[in-house]
């Protein structure tokens, strides 16, 4: 399929969008006038995507970012929940009356040590060891933000009835909050969810999401504290315990199926080398296909550190879970709506710029550089989505799927060939790159929420595909206990440690017309060093 650009987006008729597109005539219509309106909109889009970069909160901590989003929809008539699920960067905005109910959800977190000078194919702090969006978690509330403006204005104007529920996904990268959204019940009145997620292009499917599911939980050991040297004798080592589980672990993965995947870092391991531990942590995640697989694999676990502390005379003290996460699985009819308008926008109108910036990166980061792709790919089913993809992450949003009919708009807001979860990948993530692929996507998931919205064919056929074909023999069971609590409290010290300092480099959109100036970079920074 040839590359449809967005400056041709209202010339083009249903008849080449394929049969999934609708035909209604008031859509078409209606959706290249949402086009306009997000064009018209791309100066919001670069001033929310920058400053929500600039502000490079973790889990938990996402207090900047909370308060200036919710900002921004509480002036545009949105009504404002905080504090949703106990979760104190949680919120719920909504906005409307009556049916349907659809809600827009985008993560909001970074990633440690990943802060970066955005725009610069080289690895330069902007403070040294902070974190940052080494992801792109900030572009896709912004996305949203678009879509649901656009669509806003059309329903205010032609009386149409319906409400827009937007939602943050909190602490993502700990799967700490959706899980729990599912819980308090911020979903039972919902009849879709359209999720916006960071990508290089624009990746839709429908059915299993190649994933795993997921349970993170902390082990805290307790021991007795003596002079390791004086008297190590009357001491009981807790790291020793933790060790312990670790080692054992190791061994038991020797008769694991290889789809697992398990993986740990010591938390606590005692105070200083002359005292003995008494208090010592490990924190796990445990990844494998299912809820019977997953829980099995946490199970046998808890009967490692039980053994673990016996042979070390120490005491496991508590199991915390921290987070949790099904295995995702899309809305086959929501997708192939949302495909279809992902089509009919096409990908960005990449300039050599960008495709400079693109191509410096990947040659960084020792990749062909082959730059910023072109054209929109198909749809994807299961299978092929399976063949795309190792299938060894997790995602919380999977909670969600399996309580309403959901779907992820994989958007094009970063650079192909980044390692993910990393410096690099933040290069893009306040530049043209990523204020063109939001506006591209805010497109594609305000169409896709008035097809919701206006055609009620659409969301019958996807809650009838969600109970009959969905949930007919699988139904959701949460993986934490009734007892397990948000982990509010996570990366609250390295916040703490970083924020004053980074708080110096918050992007002033009163002074810059954008974060690349207010920093200095000329853009493309590819350094001569880059080969």
């Amino acid at each position: 399929m040839r590359t449809l650009r967005l400056a041709s987006l209202v010339l083009l008729t249903p008849a080449l969008l394929g049969a999934q597109a609708p035909q209604d005539p008031r859509l078409d219509r209606l959706k290249a006038e949402i086009a306009r309106s997000i064009d018209g909109r791309a100066k919001l889009a670069q001033q929310m995507v920058d400053q929500v970069f600039s502000f490079g909160e973790l889990g938990m901590q996402e207090f900047e970012s909370s308060k200036y989003l919710t900002g921004i929809l509480a002036q545009n008539g949105f009504t404002i929940e905080r504090g949703v699920a106990g979760i104190p960067t949680a919120w719920v905005a909504k906005w409307g009356t009556g049916k349907p109910v659809i809600a827009l959800g985008s993560d909001i977190d970074g990633i440690p040590q990943a802060n970066q000078r955005p725009g610069t194919a080289a690895r330069d702090w902007v403070v040294t060891g902070a974190p940052g969006h080494g992801e792109g978690h900030n572009s896709g509330i912004p996305l949203n933000i678009l879509a649901a403006l656009a669509v806003k204005d059309i329903m205010t104007r032609d009386k149409i009835p319906g409400t827009i529920m937007l939602w943050p996904g909190v602490a993502e990268e700990q799967l700490g909050s959706k899980a729990y959204y599912v819980r308090a019940g911020v979903f039972k009145d919902v009849d879709a969810n359209l999720f916006a997620h960071v990508s290089d292009e624009f990746g839709i499917s429908w059915g299993d999401e190649p994933a795993l599911s997921l349970i993170s939980a902390i082990f805290k050991f307790k021991g007795q504290s003596a002079h390791a040297a004086g008297a190590p004798w009357r001491g009981r080592s807790a790291l020793d315990g933790v060790m312990n589980m670790a080692n054992s672990w190791e061994f038991h993965r020797e008769h694991m199926e290889p789809v697992q995947r398990s993986h740990y870092v010591i938390t606590d391991g005692g105070d200083q080398p002359n005292v003995v531990p008494s208090t010592a942590a490990i924190w796990f995640y445990f990844r494998e296909r299912d809820y019977e697989h997953v829980t099995k694999m946490f199970e046998d676990a808890k009967q490692i550190a039980r053994g673990a502390a016996m042979s070390t005379f120490t005491t496991l003290d508590t199991v915390q879970v921290i987070g949790t996460a099904w295995r995702p699985h899309f809305n086959k009819p929501i997708a192939e709506a949302m495909h279809a308008n992902a089509v009919r926008v096409g990908m960005p109108a990449w300039d050599d710029k960008d495709q400079a910036m693109a191509r410096g990166v990947q040659r960084m980061m020792g990749q062909p550089d082959s730059g910023l792709h072109t054209t929109v790919p198909p749809l994807r089913s299961p299978e092929e989505a399976a063949k795309a993809s190792t299938g060894t992450g997790s995602d919380d949003i999977g909670d969600i799927t399996w309580n309403l009919p959901s779907v992820t708009l994989y958007y094009p807001a970063n650079i192909p060939e980044t390692p993910g979860h990393n410096w690099a990948d933040g290069i893009a993530m306040a530049t043209p790159i990523a204020h063109k692929g939001v506006v591209a996507g805010a497109k594609v998931q305000a169409m896709t929420l008035l097809d919701l919205i206006l055609a009620p064919k659409l969301v019958s056929d996807a809650k009838d595909y969600f109970v009959n074909v969905q949930t007919k023999t699988i139904h959701y069971r949460p993986l934490m206990a009734p007892s397990d609590q948000p982990a509010i409290w996570l990366n609250a010290d390295k916040m703490a440690k970083y924020r004053d300092e980074m708080r110096k480099y918050y992007y002033d959109p009163a002074k810059f017309e954008t974060y690349l100036q207010q920093l200095g970079v000329k853009y493309p920074n590819v350094p001569s060093s880059v080969p």
